[in-house]
């Protein structure tokens, strides 16, 4: 054949990787609608971002109003169906009113995402305040608690069937001096998702969680200014020698969120550059 000769290029099929960013027709999550939690930064933003790219309209709760507003914008900017609403993990009317708000939007709920939690400053378990302690406990345990539970109230109302995913930690899987209460509270998510999978597996609602390793957020940039160089010991312990970027994270989220991960429920997926079996 004649190099400068082409034959007709045929009109591709649009993908999810190749289409626009309004196109959502062949996202991962085309049709769902999705709640996610912490949404207005680090992990949550990035989900929020990758869901509605995916095909997902989805509904963001957080505290901080600014923030929450700045990604919406941009998911809407970039041909995304999203709102907003302002919540506190630690009050249960707040996160009830925020699950029903996507309802009110939507018609209907699919999927969640629980991402919200608070840190804790770095330290032995004898020099955390039992202030800080019940912080922690009221967000990153009883929090994921109470928007289980109006999760699963909603889907069950109006999808039928649909899937939750929590964020744990790889920090819950083995003792962790330095964050004892936080691993602590995340340890206890594993559980609690793996009862919830038991639980509401027969009506067809799927809960897992991810654990992600050192991850390039607020929280973890926060502990490397408490204790420099933190995120370089990290990094150095992890295999593929880098931490994460939170889209990293929410990328794993989408997939079992997704109907691909269909039959997939209990499980608390490791993402973390291959920390835990270091």
């Amino acid at each position: 054949m004649d190099h400068n000769t082409q034959p007709p290029t045929p009109t591709p099929t649009p993908t999810p990787a190749s289409a626009s960013p309004g196109s959502t027709a062949q996202g991962l999550l085309a049709g769902k609608v999705a709640f996610l939690t912490g949404a207005g930064r680090g992990i949550g933003a990035a989900a929020a971002r990758l869901f509605a790219r995916e095909g997902a309209r989805v509904l963001l709760a957080a505290r901080t109003e600014a923030q929450l507003k700045a990604v919406t914008e941009e998911v809407r900017a970039s041909g995304g169906t999203a709102d907003y609403v302002v919540c506190d993990l630690a009050d249960a009317a707040s996160v009830r009113a925020a699950v029903d708000r996507t309802v009110d939007l939507y018609g209907r709920l699919d999927v969640a995402f629980n991402n919200g939690a608070i840190g804790q400053h770095p330290g032995p378990m004898d020099l955390t305040e039992e202030a800080e302690f019940d912080a922690l406990y009221g967000v990153n345990l009883k929090g994921v608690w109470q928007a289980l539970v109006a999760e699963v109230s909603a889907i069950r109302a109006t999808a039928g069937t649909g899937a939750i995913v929590n964020v744990s930690s790889v920090g819950s899987w083995r003792g962790n001096p330095v964050l004892p209460a936080y691993g602590a509270m995340k340890r206890a998510v594993n559980s609690l998702t793996e009862s919830a999978a038991v639980t509401y597996g027969p009506e067809g609602i799927r809960v897992n969680a991810v654990a992600p390793g050192g991850t390039l957020t607020d929280m973890l940039h926060a502990w490397d200014a408490e204790t420099p160089g933190v995120i370089d010991q990290v990094s150095a312990h992890t295999p593929l020698r880098r931490a994460a970027d939170p889209a990293e994270i929410a990328e794993a989220a989408a997939w079992l969120l997704s109907d691909r991960a269909s039959y997939v429920t209990g499980e608390v997926l490791a993402v973390d550059g291959g920390l835990r079996a270091a």
